[in-house]
């Protein structure tokens, strides 16, 4: 079954959450503050953790970035009321996988959860050899890191997406559009500055 750690302060919405997860079959175990949802993913391992920005004692950003620090690749994706640009940015620069602001639609966000486990899952299924080589760098796809001339180097997962949509595409030309659509599993076309 998978397996879902929702961190949100608000308890209104973090129950919404369980109960719309659970009718969705999925298993959820839930935390209040940032520090508590740090200490649950460094002790399990989640298929999926949804993160709130604004939460006490640490932050959303702080959670994700320890959880990717110590290598854990699991999927975040961020809900928060904090829908500037930048904030956007932050949340996808800090590892996150995708980024919805409140208020949400619940279809939506159980859509894109699915889109986001789907793409994990595909990460999984395409995984056949440890690594590959990209340019003069070797990427090694189950540690998000890669080789450079002795030097290594750490990968975000969306990082690692455009890597592979480019190691199995050798010789093509890719545009910014069929980007999205493969990697972000979007069409913002002329509207995103997400690649620029």
């Amino acid at each position: 079954m998978t397996h879902i750690l929702i961190a949100e302060d608000d308890k209104n919405i973090r129950e919404g959450l369980i109960d719309t997860l659970e009718m969705e079959d999925y298993q959820v175990t839930d935390c209040a503050n940032g520090q508590d949802a740090i200490d649950i993913a460094m002790k399990d391992d989640f298929d999926l953790i949804l993160l709130d920005v604004m939460m006490p004692i640490k932050t959303g950003f702080d959670v994700c970035r320890e959880i990717r620090a110590a290598k854990k690749q699991t999927p975040v994706i961020f809900l928060t009321a904090k829908g500037e640009e930048i904030d956007k940015v932050l949340g996808l620069e800090f590892g996150a996988d995708d980024y919805i602001t409140k208020p949400f639609g619940i279809r939506e966000l159980v859509a894109r959860i699915k889109a986001v486990l789907r793409r994990s899952a595909t990460v999984v299924e395409i995984d056949e050899a440890a690594s590959f080589d990209f340019g003069e760098a070797t990427i090694f796809r189950r540690k998000y890191t890669g080789d450079l001339n002795g030097t290594s180097f750490d990968l975000s997962s969306k990082e690692m997406d455009l890597l592979k949509t480019f190691h199995q595409h050798p010789g093509e030309t890719l545009t910014r559009n069929d980007l999205l659509k493969m990697v972000w599993e979007t069409e913002y076309g002329d509207y995103s500055r997400t690649l620029d």
